[in-house]
Formats: structure tokens, C-alpha cells, sequence
């Protein structure tokens, strides 16, 4: 299943503690549903607790009974079609949350989430009907399709005025329709929880925390890395520069705390300043000292010969 039906599953399972509330989500449900006028009520969905929870929040939350048919979607996968059938029942629910079906732009009728605790009822209610939910292993986004300009803009409202956290909403057009999103995982997470899915909330929590240590590894071994490259590289230049003294005048010609340093560096290449200096009982500054000295004798002898640089 996908990320988003486990939060539709798990929303599903709450059970409806307070009249108002259920009405609140009732509302949700159906004012964001397919078509919610006089001419037609009805929804699709691909998971069956939505369909099922659709038509126990009409008798429920509006007095009214709805049909339920199993069929393909437009994305020609098994979807269950809901719906009102008869007039009668579209005109009761209509009235039952304020409206007449006649209205020529659809508005959220605030009246039906004046208390605080329907707020997030009726939200998830919207959710059920037409949001959704990415992966949080591809990317942090959830969204509320809307076909309606007003409707959308009344949602991205509603949102906002959430007290217990900040959303950060946005509101775009897509296809003709509007879309209000998120894509921040903190937002995410309490929006999921707000809604009651504490559960969806925790596993993109952990997916985060997963990331956000796998990115920390990453970023260390690149450090690393890019470490061991810079090492690496001047290590050749000092082995080059050394070699190029033993070659012409050798390395017994050198001072003896040159010598000493420009043999072992030819025996260990790939030690570090600070190890070199353990071995010889100095300091990491005069490891580096001395190995510049023997930098710029190998380049002046390279120069000699017509040579531009050690590497």
C-alpha cells in the first residue's frame, strides 16, 4: 500500500467521540468529495475504509443513505464510486450544512467548524476525499486536491489558522484545478497528527531521522575523503621531490634530519604529517618544515633538467 492509504486506513480507524465533531468531518468529507451539489453528490476512491467511512458519516452525520459501486478509476485501477442517488438525499445534506446547491462559487460554510475541536475533524475529513500523501523516502509532500478556486483559498485559510503549530500551506494551479500543499516534513508531521494519524506521523519521523544520519555519514566520508586526496597528493609531490634528489646527488648528501625524514617518507608514503612526527619525535610543524625544504630542493633540481612541476 501506499503512504498515503496508510494514513487513510489509520484515520479510518478513529472512532466519532463527540456529535460535532462528526458532523465536522462529515462536511469535510463530502464538501471536497467529486460533486457536492443539488445536481450530483458522489466521490471515488481506490481504498475501501474511505468508501466505507463516506457512506457511515452521510447516515451518520446528515441523516442521509448513499450507494456504493465497485468499478475501475480514470487511472483504470479498481476505485469504488459513492454517491446520493435520489434528489431528495442531496438536498438534505445540502441544507443540513447550509447550502443550496445553487450557489455559483462553493465556499466553506465556517459555521460547520466554529468549535476547535472540529477543526481537525473536518480536515480529516477533507483529507479522506482528496488528499494525499508522497512517499517520505521519495520526498515530504502532502497535498488537498481542489477543483474549486474559493474553495481552495478557504481551505489554504483554514490552515494557516491552526494555533497549535504553523502549517505553511501554499496554493498552486495544476490542470485546471488548484492544489493546497506542504512540503516540509515538520509541518507534515503535525498536520498528521492534528488529523490522527500518529502513527504515519512517527514513520515519517523515522524515515527523516534515517536520512538526516545517512546524510551526516555522507557528508563526513566526503570530508574524509577529500582529506585523504589532499594528503595523497602531497605525499606524491614530497615522494617526487625525494626521488629526484636521490637520483642525482642522493639522499646521503642530505642533512641527517632531512635524510632521516626523506627516507622514511619514501618507506611510508602514505603516513600523515602528525604520524611522520611521531615516528621522528617532532613536531607536525617541523615535519612540514622539513619536507618543504626537501619540496623545493627536488623542484630546483626538476627546474634543472627542464622539467615544470614535480606532478
Amino acid at each position: 500500500m501506499s503512504f498515503s492509504s496508510d494514513i487513510k486506513n489509520e484515520l479510518c480507524k478513529l472512532e466519532f467521540k463527540r456529535e460535532c465533531c462528526l458532523r465536522a468531518e462529515c462536511y469535510g468529507a463530502w464538501l471536497f468529495s467529486k460533486c457536492f451539489t443539488l445536481k450530483e453528490a458522489a466521490f471515488v476512491t481506490e481504498n475501501g475504509a474511505v468508501a466505507r467511512r463516506m457512506l457511515e458519516l452521510a447516515a451518520a452525520g446528515a441523516g442521509v443513505s448513499g450507494e456504493l459501486s465497485f468499478g475501475g478509476s480514470r487511472r483504470k485501477k479498481p476505485a469504488y464510486r459513492g454517491g446520493l442517488p435520489d434528489s431528495g438525499s442531496r438536498e438534505a445534506m445540502l441544507q443540513e450544512f447550509g447550502h443550496t446547491g445553487k450557489e455559483t462559487s462553493l465556499r466553506l460554510n465556517r459555521a460547520n467548524v466554529e468549535n476547535s475541536c472540529c477543526v481537525a475533524a473536518f480536515l480529516r475529513g477533507a483529507f479522506l476525499t482528496c488528499g494525499t500523501a508522497t512517499d517520505p523516502n521519495k520526498e515530504y509532500h502532502l497535498e488537498f486536491a481542489v477543483p474549486h478556486k474559493n474553495l481552495a483559498n478557504d481551505l489554504y485559510t483554514l490552515l494557516c489558522e491552526v494555533e497549535a503549530f504553523p502549517l505553511s500551506p501554499a496554493v498552486a494551479l495544476r490542470k485546471g484545478g488548484y492544489v493546497v500543499y506542504m512540503k516540509e516534513s515538520g509541518p507534515i508531521e503535525d498536520l498528521l497528527t492534528y488529523l490522527g494519524a500518529p502513527g504515519a506521523a512517527m514513520e515519517l519521523m523515522q524515515v527523516k531521522m534515517y536520512k538526516e544520519v545517512k546524510n551526516n555519514i555522507n557528508r563526513k566520508t566526503n570530508f574524509e575523503t577529500a582529506n585523504m586526496d589532499k594528503t595523497y597528493s602531497a605525499s606524491a609531490r614530497q615522494v617526487a621531490a625525494i626521488a629526484a634528489i636521490s637520483d642525482t646527488q642522493g639522499l646521503h648528501s642530505l642533512p641527517e634530519e632531512l635524510e632521516e625524514l626523506a627516507r622514511l617518507r619514501l618507506d611510508h608514503p602514505d603516513m600523515t604529517l602528525r604520524e611522520l612526527g611521531q615516528r621522528l619525535g617532532i613536531t607536525r610543524s617541523g615535519v612540514n618544515h622539513r619536507l618543504q625544504r626537501l619540496l623545493q630542493m627536488g623542484e630546483k633540481i626538476l627546474e634543472e633538467r627542464g622539467v615544470d612541476s614535480l606532478l
